[in-house]
């Protein structure tokens, strides 16, 4: 990377004493003010991918810390699992001399991440306009609850936003209450569109010098998120509905019962039908007018699903799911999570790696893409607080010519 005109301070390479310098994105630097999960979620993203990223905690550090159980001997796990590939400075924003480390950095940084209640970092000239006045070509991505308009007061938690945007009306058995989906979906969503517009506004700083504003909150990832269901209303003015497992759209889409455990079931298209049928022995069903294409099966399904559980019935989930597999019909057997790694495994994708070495060595969930020239690399293990904090001092209190 080439130094960016107009940045004070900035390395050639963009980057700070002691960080990686491998995959597509090395040489840039990432100043990570965020906290719990949107936020680290999503530096780590991009410090799986070759960034330089620092990650300021306050002196108590990120809440995740103190999450618990589980645990990996004293740390959390919570905090393991979005932290890798980051160095550690703790820094209380309260004490001036802490804040202007955090501003060198700020002034330093390629790409700025936070997620403070919106214009929360204002009083210690951090957010936006404050940043971009010493550091033009600053990419800075803030993510909040509810965006930094009206909402901007209303704290940001992924369980509000699963309640607030409908996803909790969605979810469950139709007869029975809203549940919350059992991981904290839109903040994981929320930090995926974080790497996203960083990384096309990273693109526009490439062919313009300019730096800019990236904004994403929980709520508009989640509507986006809700796809057909939020199309179902906008477009079709539908207002969708709890329905357990089944889809609103598509039949056999859904558990099933077999002889001993469920079996999900997705024969989505017509073709995938009538082999699930030939699998099922009862080709017959398919060539029936009630059920040969979806929009019939999908009104049918009262009637259709007794005839396909009649026939799984009479072997268990794991057998059917071999034997429709190798028909092409998609499906798979309800697991836990061990059973999720385990079949990743089985195919290949060697699900868990260790980051770090030695007995700093922690096993972690692969980055989900892979490269063919610039593989992902897993050097820095989640950092203990203030891992970092001398040599990161050192190096942003040092002068401009040293810097």
């Amino acid at each position: 990377m080439t130094e960016r005109a107009g940045v004070p301070g900035a390395r050639p390479d963009g980057g700070s004493p002691g960080g990686p310098h491998a995959g597509p994105l090395a040489g840039l630097l990432v100043a990570d003010f965020s906290r719990i999960l949107a936020g680290p979620y999503a530096t780590m993203l991009l410090a799986d991918l070759g960034a330089d990223v620092v990650k300021v905690e306050g002196p108590k550090g990120d809440d995740t810390r103190s999450w618990v159980p589980p645990l990996r001997g004293e740390a959390s796990t919570y905090f393991l699992g979005v932290n890798r590939g980051k160095r550690s400075i703790a820094l209380d924003l309260r004490d001036e001399a802490d804040a202007a480390v955090a501003r060198e950095l700020a002034r330093r940084a390629d790409v700025l991440i936070e997620n403070f209640k919106p214009g929360g970092l204002g009083k210690y000239g951090l957010d936006y306009p404050s940043v971009s006045a010493t550091n033009p070509g600053v990419v800075y991505s803030s993510i909040s609850g509810f965006g930094a308009g009206a909402g901007k007061d209303v704290p940001g938690y992924d369980l509000m936003v699963q309640a607030i945007s409908g996803l909790m009306s969605l979810t469950g058995d139709p007869d029975g209450p809203p549940y919350r989906a059992g991981i904290s979906v839109f903040d994981v969503m929320a930090g995926n569109h974080a790497v996203i517009g960083v990384l096309a506004a990273l693109r526009h700083r490439d062919a313009t010098g300019e730096g800019q504003h990236v904004e994403v909150n929980l709520l508009s990832s989640a509507l986006t998120g809700l796809v057909n269901h939020s199309s179902a209303y906008i477009a079709g003015g539908v207002v969708p509905f709890r329905m357990g497992n089944a889809h609103p759209s598509v039949f056999p889409y859904e558990p099933l019962p077999t002889k001993d455990d469920d079996l999900i079931v997705t024969a989505a298209n017509d073709s995938q039908f009538r082999r699930l049928c030939e699998v099922l022995g009862i080709p017959e069903v398919a060539d029936d007018d009630r059920f040969a294409h979806n929009a019939g099966r999908t009104a049918n399904r009262e009637e259709l699903r007794p005839l396909l559980t009649e026939r799984l019935r009479t072997r268990g989930a794991v057998e059917w799911f071999e034997l429709l597999v190798e028909a092409g019909v998609p499906s798979g057997p309800i697991t836990t999570i061990d059973g999720g790694f385990a079949m990743a495994e089985r195919f290949g994708l060697e699900p868990v790696v260790d980051v770090g070495t030695g007995e700093r060595a922690v096993p972690t969930t692969r980055h989900p893409i892979r490269f063919s020239a610039t593989p992902v690399r897993y050097e820095l293990p989640p950092p203990e607080l203030d891992e970092h904090g001398a040599e990161l001092r050192a190096w942003l209190e040092a002068t401009q010519e040293d810097a």
